[in-house]
């Protein structure tokens, strides 16, 4: 039993019995009887060490779940930003293989409202070759005045390679494949495209050697790694299209709503094919949506069994002062006085629990690079490695929303996991439990 001394009642005890009643909802003494009950003694140490554990579950609970969300969030902007940056948010194909009248579709695409940009491009696959080293690449034709208005792949250049990237024997490559290779701005490389000639003997592959005018890092190892950009009309001839593109690659102002302009541009060319970003990387936006979804349901079971941890304390606090509680209802304590005292004992591990995770959360988003290089230097290890997840750092992004969801959810259920203790210890017969005990 703890050193209340139960021989002078507490006034507002006197006072209510007195009235016939109990004390005032949620009064300080509730609050001083609560606190009091959540703070270690020798002999009831072990309850508070299982309340401990408890706030330590939900702060670490509602913790992980803010920092999983935000790399989630991060990862999926950041890789819908370079992907929807390096590609385009709508491509125009003709109805075969190249499209012939580009110069005309180009036109009308720009005339349209919502459209920012409108680039006519030529893409093939081929081989490139450097050192005794070879590997396959995406070569992407454009023109020179487009380049510049391609603001992820324009920035990363040189005032020297946009000028030199130009005739019909100068390329730009992509760092991550110049370093693969020890390749540097004024050497050689070899492209082999497997469509060349047309001979007695068939088809043979076209080899040319190309000058590297520079290189580009757009922070995304898949086109870092395998994309060569060469001047529209070299890859033109080089792939035997004569005076035909691939098709229109068009950049709208809200990526959202791009079905609207997919529409128009059906509209204003009759035939083409019109393919959005959304249909271009279905499978891939698809797939990070599921994960997201299923990785908030996994964590919530940490807040979910940290409740579990409070239900058991509480249980346990309340069978601890089964005698403490039976003395309170003779001196006038109401059922819901003692309802309201555990309640409130519960709810404080919840509440602050929560908010300490809260507060982690936020703190580890706000410095998560320089926790991840932190532990890169601790341990040597690579941690979210470049070539895997296609991103040169660990992004995080927090939404308001989605932490507020995270924040509510870890108050409902760690006050809800109080109610059917409070509400066994507000059962409790005086009578009974005094004579057994």
């Amino acid at each position: 039993m703890n050193k209340v001394d139960f021989q002078r009642p507490p006034r507002r005890l006197v006072r209510a019995r007195r009235n016939g009643g109990g004390t005032s909802p949620f009064s300080s003494f509730e609050w001083m009887l609560a606190g009091r009950y959540l703070r270690a003694r020798r002999k009831e140490g072990f309850i508070s060490v299982i309340a401990g554990f408890s706030l330590s579950g939900i702060a670490l609970g509602v913790a992980t779940l803010i920092i999983v969300m935000a790399v989630m969030n991060g990862f999926r902007e950041e890789l819908m930003g370079k992907i929807l940056g390096f590609n385009s948010h709508l491509t125009v194909y003709g109805a075969g293989p190249t499209l012939e009248t580009w110069q005309r579709d180009t036109d009308r695409v720009r005339k349209l409202a919502g459209v920012t940009r409108a680039t006519p491009v030529v893409k093939g696959q081929a081989l490139a070759s450097a050192a005794g080293q070879a590997a396959g690449v995406a070569v992407i034709g454009i023109r020179p005045a487009d380049l510049s208005s391609l603001t992820l792949v324009a920035k990363s250049l040189t005032p020297e390679a946009i000028a030199n990237f130009k005739g019909d024997e100068s390329i730009l490559v992509g760092e991550r494949l110049a370093n693969s290779m020890g390749l540097f701005p004024g050497m050689h490389i070899t492209l082999v495209a497997p469509r060349g000639n047309v001979t007695p003997f068939g088809v043979t592959p076209r080899a040319k050697r190309y000058a590297i005018a520079g290189t580009f890092n757009v922070g995304m190892s898949e086109y870092d790694g395998s994309v060569v950009f060469m001047p529209m009309e070299e890859a033109q001839a080089y792939f035997n299209l004569g005076k035909s593109v691939t098709g229109v690659e068009v950049m709208v102002v809200k990526p959202d709503s791009v079905h609207e302009t997919k529409a128009a541009i059906e509209t204003t060319i009759p035939g083409a094919r019109v393919i959005d970003w959304r249909q271009a990387h279905e499978t891939f936006f698809g797939a990070l949506q599921v994960e997201r979804t299923v990785m908030f349901l996994i964590l919530s079971l940490i807040i979910v069994v940290a409740a579990f941890n409070i239900i058991s304390g509480m249980i346990m606090m309340v069978k601890d002062k089964t005698r403490d509680i039976a003395i309170l209802r003779t001196m006038g304590a109401t059922s819901g006085t003692i309802l309201r005292v555990f309640l409130i004992s519960g709810s404080a591990i919840g509440v602050v629990g929560t908010f300490a995770g809260f507060l982690l959360g936020v703190l580890f988003c706000w410095n998560i690079e320089s926790i991840r290089q932190f532990l890169i230097w601790m341990t040597g290890a690579d941690l979210f490695p470049q070539a895997i997840y296609f991103l040169s750092r660990l992004p995080a992004k927090m939404e308001t929303e989605e932490v507020a969801a995270v924040v509510v959810a870890g108050l409902v259920i760690s006050i809800a996991a109080t109610v059917y203790p409070a509400w066994r210890a507000a059962r409790l017969d005086p009578v009974e439990a005094l004579r057994y005990e």
